[in-house]
């Protein structure tokens, strides 16, 4: 349990114990200041604890807001300050240098935890502050403002505001009008009855998992069910994640659940729908591939672009103006934010074409409706980098260096090379448009000499920082010339299971691409060295590949790579279970895909 320890003057009739206790926190009572850091001090070390003014007025969820979030170690709202086991030490810091400097009696603030906030501001401690908006939070100097007070937290809906702020304020037109406006109280529901949003996450896994089966069938009827438990699980997706905002459940292991799992849906049914296509003797399984690879490299994308230019400064360009201008125009928000294709517009098309049409069907209009998507936007974002200043960090190039997955291979020919032949983008580009037309050439062994050039081509581009203005498309260009060259010569192979197996071992390499995307943006880093090396790095598959199909068979060719995704798949989920279940993961919660 927490603690919360109370200081200042108590006020009669004031519920602010009660409140405490209705979240969690095991309540005391300083009689000053000396008395609050000598309980602090005496308050497990493995607990989180709060300072709390006993004269708070305010809403329960602006204190859940404040004191609550297991993301941030140290939180703040008026009148309190809550400290997580890792910002303790910082905590008692500054509560000891309060006392000594005799409690603040010389400062304009009497609040004890109001004073602590701006001493932590100084250290220069990193305190989050929840965006209240409409809810009240506020220390009342006279009986008269406290009355005020009280009249603006009677005024205001606190479930009202909790329900709304559990649903992501920027989504797609099918999730805020056809989803959110009933899984908000779906997620109301779960809560009041104690359900955990993996718990939801798991359900909603397991239907989508239900539906590939379904569709796996290759009847109409299964279609139909299909497509119903593909919303189904679509509706459980958003209530997690809206359940997680409104009762602040963010954990480790939900990161890594939420993180992967709408992949792992989102493919396991482009399987079942290739089966099911099977069953009726049409064979879709390159289509369900390409999807599978379109929808990765968007996401790559997505992924690259923003962790490229979230913190580089002088961010501006004129692309970005037009587009804020256009965010005033409403409809016109609601139009972009479709064609692009997000994930609530992309499963209830999925869905509804899967019911109503073909497997073939569904997926041509999925790779065409993606592929204008991922025109729209890669378009948009170059035109943005190529006419912003931006000043890009070494952190932001780094990112992008892990993003790219180089293996051994390239970093051997990063240490043989004696100088860079060229601007980073570039090389990538040419490298892949060498190693594409190898493909296409018909000629045995050109692509074995397309994956040299290109794995020269990888060592170079990553011989210097990516801090290019068109830099960021360096991962998406390695993503969808190793993922192509799979499904090219797996297609090639023209032998039953060959794509199946190429299926699966694309999938195992992207759950390695987004695994390592979400520890990004964990602030963890890239996956250990060791994955990448025992994997060989993208250039070092890619180099396998074309030369398992120019010395196998079609049939050992098919062996080789079901072998392959096996390995790959293995190293790739027992590392990745590791880490997000281990304390050092990061305490987020994906708020889905950028598009």
């Amino acid at each position: 349990m927490s603690t919360a320890i109370l200081t200042g003057q108590p006020v009669p009739g004031s519920s602010i114990e009660g409140d405490l206790r209705s979240l969690g926190f095991d309540v005391r009572v300083a009689v000053d200041a000396a008395d609050a850091e000598r309980l602090v001090a005496e308050a497990p070390c493995e607990q989180r604890v709060a300072l709390v003014d006993a004269r708070f007025v305010g809403h329960v969820h602006a204190l859940r807001l404040g004191l609550t979030d297991p993301r941030f170690p140290l939180a703040a709202v008026p009148g309190a300050v809550t400290a997580q086991p890792e910002g303790r030490v910082t905590l008692t810091r500054a509560l000891a240098r309060d006392n000594s400097a005799g409690g603040g009696t010389a400062l304009a603030v009497d609040s004890l935890p109001d004073r602590i906030v701006t001493a932590l501001a100084d250290d220069g401690a990193g305190v989050y502050r929840p965006e209240l908006g409409s809810l009240v939070a506020a220390v009342p100097a006279d009986p008269q403002a406290r009355n005020e007070a009280r009249q603006a937290v009677a005024d205001v809906d606190d479930e009202a505001v909790r329900l709304k702020s559990a649903v992501k304020s920027r989504d797609g037109f099918f999730t805020t009008h056809f989803i959110s406006p009933y899984s908000r109280y779906l997620a109301r529901w779960c809560a009041r009855r104690g359900l955990t949003p993996n718990q939801v996450t798991t359900a909603s896994l397991i239907t989508a998992l239900i539906a590939a089966a379904c569709a796996a069938t290759g009847t109409r009827g299964g279609f139909i069910a299909a497509g119903v438990l593909l919303i189904a699980s679509f509706v459980l997706d958003c209530t997690d994640g809206q359940l997680a905002r409104y009762s602040l459940q963010y954990s480790t292991l939900g990161a890594w659940l939420d993180a992967t799992f709408d992949r792992a849906k989102e493919y396991a049914y482009y399987a079942g729908l290739a089966l099911g296509a099977a069953r009726g003797g049409d064979d879709v399984w390159a289509l369900a591939l390409g999807a599978m690879i379109l929808q990765t490299c968007r996401h790559v994308v997505d992924f690259s672009f923003n962790e490229a230019n979230h913190d580089a400064t002088a961010n501006t360009s004129p692309t970005a103006a037009l587009s804020d201008k256009l965010d005033s125009v409403g409809w016109t928000v609601w139009v972009r934010r479709m064609i692009v294709l997000p994930i609530g517009e992309r499963w209830a098309m999925i869905a509804v074409l899967t019911a109503a049409t073909t497997p073939r069907i569904t997926f041509y209009a999925l790779l065409i409706g993606c592929a204008f998507a991922a025109t729209y936007t890669t378009a948009g974002r170059v035109l943005r980098s190529l006419t912003r200043k931006a000043q890009r960090t070494d952190r932001a190039a780094q990112a992008l260096a892990d993003l790219a997955d180089n293996g051994p291979l390239a970093g051997l020919l990063t240490r043989v090379a004696r100088a860079p032949l060229g601007a980073p983008f570039l090389v990538a580009l040419a490298g892949t448009v060498v190693l594409a037309v190898a493909l296409f050439s018909g000629v045995t062994w050109a692509p074995v000499a397309g994956a040299v050039v290109y794995a020269i081509a990888a060592a170079q581009a990553l011989y210097r920082p990516l801090k290019g203005a068109l830099d960021w498309l360096v991962p998406p260009l390695f993503r969808a010339a190793e993922y192509g060259t799979v499904l090219i010569l797996a297609a090639t192979a023209d032998v039953n299971g060959a794509l199946p197996a190429a299926f699966g071992l694309v999938a195992a390499v992207a759950y390695h691409h987004y695994d390592t995307v979400y520890r990004i943006r964990g602030n963890a880093g890239a996956p250990p060295a060791w994955l990448v090396r025992a994997i060989g790095g993208h250039e070092g598959r890619t180099l396998l590949v074309t030369v398992l199909a120019a010395l196998l068979t079609a049939s050992q060719f098919t062996v080789a790579l079901t072998v392959l995704a096996v390995a790959v798949a293995l190293l790739v989920l027992v590392e990745s279970i590791r880490f997000w279940v281990s304390a050092g993961a990061p305490a987020v919660h994906d708020e889905g895909e950028p598009a």
